[in-house]
């Protein structure tokens, strides 16, 4: 029987991300992606100020007077490969002030430093707090600026909280969708969410089982002169001791029975 996969925790639901003024139609979809693999789905995007590329030449032009209008073009979806949910679900907002509004914490990405009082921590640092409020059920945004110029020292402000990915001083350069996947990666890492689907199936052998196998050995290694110039008795007795220390499967033993029945039919097959 194969372990069930274990549920998402609900309060996931509780954290946000929250992309503004972005630019290029791929980051989005490959955010979203980032998101969905680390259980987060909920997506939202300020303002955003696409530009043409080779796929997109003709970019949709976001109207802050009906932004709900708004579609994204098909390659934030190919970009978000399973992931196409999170933009379909995603909120478009003309404002951070807007996308703010519910929030009781709210972390701005940087990598510069500001003039601003609040500590910059590093997302290890703050995700236990933003999970204990997620599971209080506060709404928890991670606000991450224009992949060119990051974030406004207005939509800092608007922020209580400082998060920066540390990293290479002499050359740190994620773009966006990779600092999404970290900060999303520590939050999921710190749900403690078993492992235990991903995990091969435990079929310990008996005593019995791998008692018969050694012998199933010493039947073959006796017929191949093995023993001829060995102690046999002491040399099973350590198979025995060294297979029940091993934690050998029953897999393991119905691969070795077969090559030993296998290299028995070859010796008998030459005599």
């Amino acid at each position: 029987m194969t372990s069930e996969k274990p549920a998402l925790p609900a309060y996931l639901d509780n954290i946000r991300i929250i992309l503004t003024r972005t630019s290029h139609p791929a980051n989005i979809g490959s955010a979203a992606r980032a998101m969905k693999t680390m259980g987060l789905h909920k997506l939202t995007i300020v303002a955003p100020n696409l530009m043409a590329t080779p796929m997109t030449e003709n970019p949709p032009v976001f109207d802050p007077e009906h932004p709900q209008l708004f579609k994204l073009p098909e390659e934030s979806f190919i970009l978000a490969s399973g992931a196409a949910d999170v933009l379909e679900n995603a909120t478009i907002a003309a404002s951070l002030d807007e996308a703010l509004a519910d929030t009781t914490i709210a972390c701005a990405l940087t990598s510069r430093r500001r003039e601003i009082t609040a500590p910059l921590q590093t997302p290890r640092n703050l995700v236990p707090e933003l999970l204990q409020a997620a599971n209080r059920g506060e709404k928890v945004a991670l606000v991450f600026g224009n992949e060119t110029f990051g974030l406004s020292i207005e939509e800092v402000q608007a922020c209580n909280r400082l998060m920066t990915i540390n990293g290479n001083p002499d050359y740190f350069s994620l773009n966006l969708a990779q600092a999404v996947q970290v900060v999303c990666y520590e939050i999921f890492s710190q749900t403690d969410s078993p492992m235990t689907h991903l995990q091969q199936e435990d079929h310990a052998a008996t005593h019995e089982q791998i008692k018969g196998m050694v012998a199933h050995m010493e039947s073959v290694m006796n017929d191949i002169g093995f023993f001829n110039r060995r102690n046999g008795e002491r040399l099973m007795r350590r198979m025995q001791s060294l297979f029940g220390r091993a934690n050998t499967q029953t897999e393991d033993i119905d691969i070795l029975r077969g090559f030993f029945n296998t290299v028995s039919h070859r010796i008998h097959k030459k005599d």
